[in-house]
């Protein structure tokens, strides 16, 4: 995969705070990049100094093997945390605005289309829900026909509902080979939305890779819990007590089904957990992602 994007020892220092502690990595062109990290990691100054908002302390980053400048800023749409809009205008009437800023900017109606914004077209800013409001944010960095978007935190506090949505526009732009770099607090959005996910903490990164090569390299197998009041000698390979579990980590889970009914245990309440993303995280960070 051709890397479209690259950052080499990117610091950023604020007096004796290291914010950011000179990390390196790349993003495929085409590829949807996902920054993770607990509230204060260093995520958002790592993004702004990418963006070519906020100067680096010291490092480089790349933009097509090119160091970013102000002609860069052409090339790329942006999705803030939060963003004013104008307000006692419309949707469309916003989109039109912000359209006379580029030189050759998407069509109105193509904007509308991906953005799936044609039921709220003619509805006051002022007016629009939490999903509304991103999709019309989402449409507006997309203006430009920009080569890669950046999204910071983009379905944070939206329905369960919204949310899908909007991961369905991030696919339908994500078609058109668009890089997306991608920050978020939902680690289900993450395992379902990224091709490679940097994991930061402290302004270090600790782990960059995709997210099946992550969990496997981290995790074996499955964990089988069975309810268990401790009464019956029960031998199973790598089994052990908690409270009043029976917990087994197993590579091989028909092995271990066969072996814990030939034990006559009640398997009521069996519970089967493959390892997610918010293992890992917890495993690498020690906190929540909203910690």
């Amino acid at each position: 995969m051709n890397n479209i994007m690259r950052i080499e020892n990117l610091a950023k220092k604020y007096g004796n705070v290291t914010a950011v502690d000179g990390i390196s990595f790349s993003i495929g062109k085409g590829s949807c990049f996902g920054l993770l990290g607990p509230n204060g990691a260093g995520k958002t100054t790592t993004i702004e100094m990418m963006e070519g908002i906020l100067p680096a302390t010291s490092g480089k980053v790349y933009f097509k093997d090119q160091e970013i400048d102000y002609k860069f800023k052409k090339k790329v749409g942006i999705q803030f945390q939060s963003t004013a809009l104008p307000e006692f205008i419309t949707v469309k009437e916003t989109l039109e605005l912000f359209r006379a800023l580029y030189p050759d900017p998407r069509e109105t109606e193509e904007i509308i289309d991906i953005c799936s914004l044609s039921d709220i077209i003619n509805r006051d800013n002022r007016k629009l829900s939490g999903g509304q409001r991103q999709r019309m944010l989402l449409g507006l960095a997309i203006i430009p026909r920009p080569e890669m978007v950046f999204l910071d935190e983009p379905t944070t506090g939206l329905d369960p509902q919204a949310r899908r949505n909007f991961w369905g526009l991030i696919e339908r732009i994500k078609s058109e080979k668009t890089t997306i770099l991608l920050t978020t607090h939902y680690m289900e959005e993450a395992e379902i939305l990224c091709d490679q996910i940097a994991i930061m903490d402290k302004g270090k990164l600790l782990e960059i890779d995709t997210p099946e090569n992550l969990l496997a390299a981290h995790f074996q197998g499955a964990l089988v819990r069975v309810p268990h009041k401790g009464k019956e000698n029960i031998m199973i390979k790598d089994g052990s007590i908690d409270g009043e579990f029976l917990e087994i980590t197993t590579r091989n889970l028909d092995i271990t089904m066969k072996d814990l009914l030939k034990t006559n245990i009640n398997l009521e309440g069996l519970t089967i957990k493959k390892p997610n993303l918010e293992d890992l995280f917890l495993k690498l960070t020690g906190s929540a992602l909203r910690s």
